[in-house]
């Protein structure tokens, strides 16, 4: 039996405010218990035009970058062929240091990516400290 004969039935909704609640619940409490770590697997020392210059290391390993991006190790002149053959040089140079540091010296107008292949190769011949050098300008 239909006793509600002629009578339109209301349509159906859903309520959207209690699941907007409970989203926004959630991420809150995402935000709140996340932790943010930094990883960094260099140790990178920058330099202060200013300083006094600092004395001869015998650990140190000087890497020039001239503004066509060839190396120099050392004073002798490197030609890039690989990360690890740079490496390689690397290592060569440090001998037996117990803790060999690479100090780049890089001319003003060298590319960003070539003063980033002398990190990389630091990094694969498990150099651990990089300092970069700086001129005061006059």
């Amino acid at each position: 039996m239909n006793f509600q004969r002629g009578q339109e039935k209301e349509p159906l909704e859903i309520n959207l405010v209690p699941l907007i609640d409970v989203m926004m619940v959630i991420l809150i409490f995402l935000m709140i218990t996340t932790t943010y770590n930094k990883y960094t697997e260099l140790a990178i020392n920058l330099p202060s035009a200013d300083a006094e210059k600092q004395p001869d290391r015998s650990n140190e390993i000087a890497v020039l970058v001239n503004a066509q991006g060839q190396y120099v190790v050392n004073g002798k002149p490197v030609v890039f062929r690989s990360p690890t053959q740079l490496a390689d040089e690397l290592r060569r140079a440090a001998g037996a240091a117990k803790e060999p540091v690479v100090v780049i010296s890089a001319d003003g107008t060298a590319t960003h990516q070539s003063v980033m292949r002398v990190m990389e190769a630091a990094r694969v011949a498990g150099i651990a400290q990089v300092n970069f050098t700086a001129q005061a300008s006059r």
